[in-house]
């Protein structure tokens, strides 16, 4: 088995009170919109990138919000990721309807940013985080990690 962090490119897309999400069909959880940082790519660049291949949308890749670290147990597997969340802003998506995914094994969805605490957002952290980290241009900690050294 091949050891490795991961490092994704994660948008934060909020209209109207509400937080564009994405899950995997058939999964439970949401995470924010995005995909992984190829290598010699801009994390910005990976982020506008991947969410035109998902969503066939132009967007507007903003500031820097945070970095959270991420470490859970997939099919028995232990995965490490780096998140880099940035502000995104998808354009002619509307919160009224969830917007079709050109991907098979993803979809989108709109949820309440007051109701993200049932949203299943993985990392759990970001529920507490994203308020604070859109609300203040300076501050709040940028950086959280749900890694439990004792593993």
């Amino acid at each position: 088995m091949r050891e490795m962090i991961e490092i994704i490119a994660r948008g934060v897309c909020v209209r109207a009170g509400k937080i564009l999400l994405c899950h995997s069909k058939g999964a439970c959880n949401t995470y924010l919109p995005g995909g992984h940082v190829e290598l010699r790519e801009k994390a910005k660049e990976s982020l506008r990138r991947e969410i035109e291949e998902e969503l066939g949308a132009n967007v507007t890749v903003g500031r820097f919000l945070g970095a959270v670290e991420h470490t859970f147990l997939q099919k028995g597997e232990w995965h490490c990721e780096i998140n880099l969340v940035f502000e995104l802003d998808v354009h002619g998506i509307d919160p009224s309807s969830a917007p079709d995914s050109r991907e098979d094994y993803i979809e989108f969805l709109w949820t309440s940013l007051s109701e993200i605490q049932n949203s299943k957002l993985e990392p759990s952290i970001l529920c507490k985080l994203l308020t604070s980290w859109l609300e203040h241009k300076e501050g709040p900690e940028r950086w959280a990690t749900t890694y439990n050294s004792d593993l």
